[in-house]
């Protein structure tokens, strides 16, 4: 294998290896872990707000930190070494969870906080090494293969994961309540043995500019305001990044709060996580789909086209009242996910320099944060709001049941008007010039 495919190889194993803690943690056992065995006790709807603020502070966090970090990292040619510091963070606060006792919400929310910081701030350097790894001509296609290898890297443990909880008894484990503990260590294992090939194949441009370190992080934030200004002049750029944080905040949210969603609803535990599993499997071939789509017809056109889907999927998800309702939206998402993040990527690659592709990635990446901020605390918001509202006019204790289920669909509802406002400013974006 040539130097050249080995680049592009390590670079998409990487998310094989992270992508195990938006499926098995993010996704999957945290949320159900938090409500029955964290948080246990507490209203479905309280639960559902704290985990919501948990997500928020996490993404605020990233969001405030990210564009500067990337252009500290431009300046001083250590994009992987950031990279690799923020994988580290993560890899550390996953495997600390299996120590967070039964009843111990507080702590289960500042350990997952830092775990999604070590996550999410690793992406922002990770997403700017597609410039390094790949050629013009082939962005859509190898954004969409990163996406697709983390679907089935992601979809392989957490399968092994749910074996684990259903079957401890095969794997020496006492019960499904340390199979899940066990499985957030197995994720930190997973992320660490498959980060090692980006870590060898992968070369980062080395910097222009020879500095020393402090340096480069004065010029850096210097770096920072002077982009922040130039993206505000750049109508496309802004343009772009401003239907981005709309339709990327619902995809966001979608991601994050459907288990939440699901047990709020009384759906099993068992049937969410199959759901999950099957939106992993279907992920894997359809991200690869969306970017040959996105090469060979229109990729602005390709987005939209998830967008819809999104649509009907909210939409869906507001009336659903059967388990089995519940399949058909996670395949659905499954056949659009990938596609929608990766044409993304690509898309916004198009637009930006590379030699400052660390930096104006760093915005990229704060936008889908602040945008994370807003969806999952839109959500819990509007259900208890809704709640109250409903607990006020009818005040009759067996009516309670009937009003949880009434807030909690108003919550999902309100990830709607994203997906709308996006796609309506992304209208507005200029064709990109080949």
């Amino acid at each position: 294998m040539d130097r050249g495919r080995k680049a592009i190889w390590g670079w998409a194993l990487y998310d094989w290896a992270n992508s195990a803690f938006a499926t098995t943690v993010m996704a999957g056992f945290f949320p159900l872990f938090f409500k029955q065995y964290w948080s246990i006790g507490t209203d479905v709807n309280t639960s559902t707000a704290q985990l919501g603020l948990g997500n928020s502070i996490a993404s605020l966090a990233v969001a405030l930190s990210a564009p500067i970090l990337g252009a500290i990292a431009d300046r001083s040619g250590l994009r992987k070494k950031f990279l690799l510091m923020f994988t580290y963070l993560g890899i550390l606060m996953t495997t600390a969870l299996f120590m967070v006792g039964k009843g111990q919400w507080k702590l289960a929310i500042v350990v997952y906080v830092m775990g999604i910081i070590g996550f999410s701030g690793a992406n922002i350097f990770y997403d700017s090494l597609l410039l390094a790894v790949a050629p013009r001509n082939r962005l859509d296609w190898i954004s969409g293969l990163g996406f697709s290898m983390g679907y089935l890297g992601g979809g392989l443990l957490f399968l092994l994961n749910v074996l684990m909880t259903l079957m401890p008894e095969r794997f020496g484990i006492a019960d499904p309540a340390q199979a899940v503990r066990f499985s957030f260590v197995s994720v930190g294992i997973w992320w660490a043995v498959f980060s090692i090939p980006l870590t060898v194949w992968v070369k980062d441009e080395p910097s222009k500019v020879k500095e020393p370190l402090l340096e480069s992080i004065k010029r850096g934030l210097t770096k920072f305001l002077s982009t922040l200004k130039k993206i505000r002049q750049l109508r496309t750029v802004f343009l772009f990044l401003l239907a981005y944080w709309f339709y990327i905040d619902g995809v966001d949210t979608v991601i994050r709060m459907a288990v939440d969603y699901g047990i709020s609803l009384g759906f099993s535990s068992t049937s969410l996580i199959k759901a999950l599993l099957m939106v992993q499997f279907v992920g894997f071939p359809a991200a690869l789909a969306f970017g040959k789509v996105g090469e060979l017809w229109d990729v602005r056109k390709a987005i939209y086209l998830g967008l819809v889907v999104y649509v009907g999927i909210t939409i869906w998800g507001m009336l659903m009242a059967q388990e089995w309702e519940f399949y058909v939206l996670a395949l659905m998402v499954g056949l659009v996910q990938g596609g929608v993040q990766a044409l993304s990527r690509s898309f916004y690659s198009r637009l930006i320099p590379a030699d400052e592709s660390a930096e104006f990635f760093g915005f990229y990446n704060m936008v889908g944060k602040f945008a994370a901020i807003l969806g999952p605390a839109l959500m819990g918001i509007i259900g208890i709001t809704v709640k109250r509202v409903l607990l006020i006019s009818t005040p009759y204790p067996d009516q309670m049941e009937r009003i949880s289920t009434i807030a909690t669909r108003a919550s999902i509802g309100s990830v709607l008007l994203l997906f709308l406002a996006g796609g309506l400013l992304l209208y507005f974006v200029k064709e990109i010039p080949e």
